[in-house]
C-alpha cells in the first residue's frame, strides 16, 4: 500500500514505527524516517515493498537532480535504508543504497554588532527577545529552546538544565543574569490559559497556542528570520547561526575549547574545532612572517641595495706528498 498523507496509517507502516520504537529511536528520527519512505513511495507511485533495484538507483539520482542538498538527500536514504533493512528484511536493496560525501563548509557566525541590532529589534516582544537571548546567549539549539519547562532553570547554581537533547544526552549551560531578568520579564505576559493547573516546574516556559504543548521550532524560526529581515540583516540567517556565532564568540573570548565542546553538547571535539576557523577575532591576531621581513624601501631602493653573500670560506688543500 502506498505511504501517503492521504491514506491511513498501513500496516508496513506500522510495522516500520514498531520496529523503530523497539530500538528507542527519538521521535524525531522517526518522523525522518516516515517522512523519507513517504517520499519514495510517491516517487514510485506505488508502495515500496515493490521496489526493485533499479527504482533505488534512480531515485537517488532523482535527488541529486532535484537539488537537494546532500546532507538531506543522505538523511532521506537513511530512511529508506531502515526499511528495506529492518522493516523488509532486503538486504539486497539496502546494498543498492550509498552514502554520499557532504562538502565541508564553514559555518555562517554573525558579529556582536549584527548581534546587538537583532536583539535591539526584538525590543518589543520580551518572548521574542527573551528566546533570542536563550539562543545566542546560552548556545542553545531552536528545539532546546521551545522545549524548555520552568523546572530546567536553577537560579541558585545559575544554571539551565537541557533534557534529552539531541542523542538523548541532558547537559548543563550557564544562566546569564540578564537572561534570568529577560525570562522574569516574559513570565507575567505568559499565558496560564492552557496549564495553569499543571505544576509550575511542570509548565513549558513558551507554550503554543491553543494547547499545553511548546512553541514549534518551526513558529520559532519564523519569528527569528522576520525579526532579522527587521533589523536589517542580509545574510541567510537560520536559528542554528545564533548557536555558531554563540561559540565563535565564546572561542574569541579565550574560553578553552573543551568547556565550549561542553556546552554545546558535541561528542566530538573536531566538530567544536571547526568554530576556529571562522573566529575572526583570533585570525586577525595571527602574525603573518611578512610583517617579520621589515619591508619599508620602494622597489626602487631595494634594487639598489647590495645582494648580501654569506662568508666565504677558503676550501682547505691537502698537502701534496712528498716522494
Amino acid at each position: 500500500m502506498n505511504i501517503s498523507k492521504s491514506t491511513p496509517t498501513t500496516s508496513l507502516r506500522q510495522q516500520m514505527i514498531a520496529d523503530m520504537a523497539a530500538r528507542n529511536f527519538s521521535e524525531g528520527t522517526k518522523r525522518y524516517h516516515v517522512s523519507a519512505c513517504k517520499r519514495f513511495a510517491a516517487y514510485l507511485g506505488r508502495s515500496p515493498d515493490t521496489a526493485t533495484a533499479d527504482d533505488v538507483k534512480t531515485f537517488q539520482l532523482h535527488l541529486i537532480e532535484s537539488g537537494i542538498k546532500i546532507p538531506n538527500r543522505n538523511r532521506i536514504m537513511g530512511g529508506i535504508k531502515f526499511l528495506f533493512k529492518v522493516t523488509l528484511r532486503r538486504h539486497d536493496l539496502a546494498a543498492e543504497i550509498y552514502h554520499l560525501k557532504a562538502p565541508q563548509t564553514i559555518p555562517l557566525v554573525l558579529s556582536q554588532q549584527e548581534i546587538e541590532q537583532i536583539l535591539a529589534m526584538a525590543g518589543h516582544s520580551t518572548r521574542t527577545k527573551a528566546m533570542l537571548s536563550l539562543s545566542y546567549g546560552c548556545g542553545l539549539r531552536g528545539g532546546e529552546v521551545v522545549r524548555l519547562k520552568v523546572g530546567d532553570i536553577d537560579r541558585e547554581q545559575q544554571i539551565i538544565r537541557i533534557v534529552q537533547s539531541k542523542g538523548k544526552k541532558d547537559r548543563l549551560v550557564m544562566l546569564p543574569d540578564d537572561m534570568l531578568t529577560r525570562l522574569r520579564q516574559w513570565w507575567p505576559e505568559r499565558t496560564c490559559r492552557y496549564d495553569g493547573d499543571k505544576p509550575l516546574r511542570e509548565r513549558y516556559i513558551f507554550p503554543g497556542k491553543g494547547g499545553d504543548g511548546h512553541l514549534s521550532r518551526r513558529q520559532y524560526l519564523r519569528v527569528f528570520q522576520a525579526t532579522a529581515e527587521a533589523a536589517g540583516i542580509k545574510k541567510p540567517v537560520t536559528l542554528h547561526t545564533l548557536r555558531h556565532s554563540c561559540a565563535t564568540h565564546l572561542l574569541e573570548a579565550g574560553v578553552d575549547i573543551r568547556i565550549i565542546q561542553a556546552l554545546l553538547g558535541h561528542s566530538d571535539l573536531e566538530t567544536t574545532a571547526r568554530y576556529a576557523s571562522v573566529a575572526t577575532g583570533i585570525i586577525a591576531k595571527v602574525k603573518s612572517p611578512l610583517d617579520a621581513l621589515g619591508i619599508t624601501d620602494t622597489p626602487q631602493e631595494l634594487l639598489k641595495r647590495p645582494i648580501k653573500h654569506g662568508k666565504k670560506t677558503k676550501a682547505k688543500t691537502k698537502p701534496e706528498r712528498t716522494r
